[in-house]
């Protein structure tokens, strides 16, 4: 067994190692090379709620650089986009609730409250836009985020899509970079018209 496990698995498990590491380079690469101009309108995907209501640390961190992003005037409107989290919070409630908190006016802010996914937050915010008749997005996430809000957003027609990432840091992102690698395949897949059934915890 030791002679199979030498001369066989190691090879495979060496060029699995190797294929997946080059599915997670462009995932993290995209996400660190911000392409930051200014928009018509900034996207805040929604993330987890603490059980006390607050913006959990990853939330947090893309609230405060939007907060950051509006005081240098990268944009006029922000969207804040998320659903109802398993701690019975609305994202999008808790996000808005925050900005006007840290010094962002009240009609600056937009809401979409059917953000469940990255996918319905890009369809939601393509309507929005077309009502309208705002041209440019800026998407706000963590960076492993971005190859995956980019795709979704290009697939219902938005362009461009600007991009930048919040700085946190966390011992998830192990976790959330192969997930981000395999979601960006399914995206890449996936038609505007498909029903959106996919959950996520972004």
């Amino acid at each position: 067994m030791s002679f199979f496990r030498r001369k066989v698995l190691t090879p495979l498990l060496a060029i699995a190692s190797l294929a997946l590491i080059a599915g997670y380079l462009p995932v993290i690469t995209a996400g660190l090379h911000d392409n930051l101009h200014a928009a018509d309108l900034a996207v805040v995907p929604g993330s987890k709620v603490n059980p006390d209501g607050r913006p959990s640390l990853m939330l947090q961190a893309r609230l405060d650089h939007a907060i950051d992003l509006y005081r240098h005037n990268y944009f006029k409107l922000v969207l804040v986009s998320g659903g109802r989290s398993r701690e019975g919070y609305d994202e999008a409630d808790v996000m808005r609730d925050y900005l006007i908190t840290h010094g962002v006016p009240r009609d600056v802010i937009l809401e979409d409250h059917d953000g469940y996914t990255t996918w319905m937050t890009a369809k939601n915010t393509a309507h929005l836009m077309a009502g309208r008749h705002l041209k440019s997005v800026l998407v706000i996430s963590q960076y492993f985020h971005m190859a995956r809000c980019r795709l979704a957003f290009e697939k219902f027609g938005v362009a461009p899509v600007y991009t930048s990432h919040a700085t946190f840091w966390s011992i998830r992102d192990l976790y959330s970079v192969p997930r981000e690698a395999v979601g960006y395949v399914a995206y890449a897949l996936r038609k505007p018209d498909e029903i959106d059934s996919l959950t996520e915890a972004d």
